[in-house]
């Protein structure tokens, strides 16, 4: 599969554990500023100037899977891709790969919900369809 978003990231001291491998939880923090970094990729602003200037909270992960094949190490120089993400209504799947030397290391799938703010609740939010102008940006 051609990735639609492609990184290189050294592996932190601060990913590791004391055995100097990453810390499985680690993944997930590479993969999540993969995502966005996808879509400003594709021509969004950064979170920051969307959470200014759109009717956006963000995009919360609601469920997640990885499966890890070979470990990664403090100073390693990986390969992190992204998919073009799948597109439910307010939903949407991300799948990432993480690879050192053309090996596959870790893959994950992520489902992460569009949100705005919901002003019935104080710092509530509530589920939005993604905009069409966002989907337009992948096709």
């Amino acid at each position: 599969m051609n990735a639609f978003f492609q990184r290189i990231v050294r592996i932190e001291w601060g990913h590791c554990d004391p055995a100097g491998i990453v810390h499985a939880p680690r993944y997930f923090d590479i993969f999540g500023e993969s995502t966005m970094l996808l879509f400003e990729q594709a021509g969004l602003p950064k979170k920051r100037d969307m959470l200014a200037t759109m009717a956006f909270a963000g995009f919360p992960m609601v469920d997640v899977s990885a499966r890890f094949f070979v470990p990664t190490a403090y100073g390693d120089d990986v390969l992190v891709e992204a998919d073009s993400p799948v597109f439910g209504n307010s939903s949407f799947t991300v799948t990432h790969r993480l690879s050192l030397n053309g090996r596959l290391c870790v893959d994950c799938v992520e489902k992460r919900v569009w949100t705005a703010p919901d002003a019935s609740r104080p710092g509530g939010l509530r589920a939005e369809r993604v905009p069409d102008s966002v989907r337009a940006l992948f096709t």
